[in-house]
């Protein structure tokens, strides 16, 4: 009725549910057909079949994650973005969602990791996951400026800002993120849970 805003009620704990106040919480994986909540880092640990990724896809996500927010692959990046990848858009938390790019998601990530492990064997010869740290590092700052020869992918300045934001959201978007930091953690809501240990 009228021109004004619709007013919708919801619950808090649908609230902190559907905007993961707080940090990031427990995703729900699928294990042998069986729905169980857990951590990214537990999913990663439990071996949880990926749902969008492939294999060469993890192993550059996590190559390029250590070197963005070193520890972000032991906390599940592959599996958290795996995970957001193959959620409704409404309960997606990738950065990427909030900068105004057109869903799905997949094509963005998918043709960002394959142009970085395509540069990476054009660069140093061989494949993403058997770079050292200087390697990763030099890769990841070539990334970041733009100046890989032969990028096919999106702008690369574009995906290093997303993937970084994705790996310190893994990483330190949780209580035990925020105390390797030695920073207090002071949540305006606590979380329902303590995701990432």
């Amino acid at each position: 009725m009228g021109d004004g805003p619709e007013i919708v009620t919801i619950s808090r704990r649908r609230f902190l549910r559907q905007t993961g106040v707080g940090g990031i919480g427990l995703l729900t994986f699928s294990i042998a057909g069986c729905q169980k909540k857990m951590t990214p880092a537990e999913a990663r640990q439990s071996q949880v079949s990926y749902q969008v990724l492939s294999g060469s896809d993890v192993l550059a996500i996590e190559t390029l994650g250590d070197a963005l927010a070193p520890g972000s692959a032991a906390a599940g990046i592959a599996h958290y973005i795996d995970h957001q990848l193959n959620a409704p858009i409404e309960e997606c938390m990738l950065m990427i969602r909030y900068l105004g790019v057109p869903t799905p998601f997949t094509p963005f990530y998918k043709g960002g990791l394959s142009a970085a492990s395509a540069a990476a064997t054009q660069v140093f010869s061989k494949p993403i996951e058997d770079l050292d740290e200087t390697e990763c590092r030099s890769l990841v700052s070539q990334i970041a400026t733009g100046n890989v020869v032969g990028w096919q992918g999106p702008p690369s300045e574009f995906f290093y800002f997303v993937l970084r934001a994705d790996a310190v959201d893994v990483r330190y978007g949780t209580k035990q993120g925020f105390a390797d930091l030695e920073i207090p953690y002071a949540a305006h809501i606590e979380p329902p849970s303590s995701w990432g240990q």
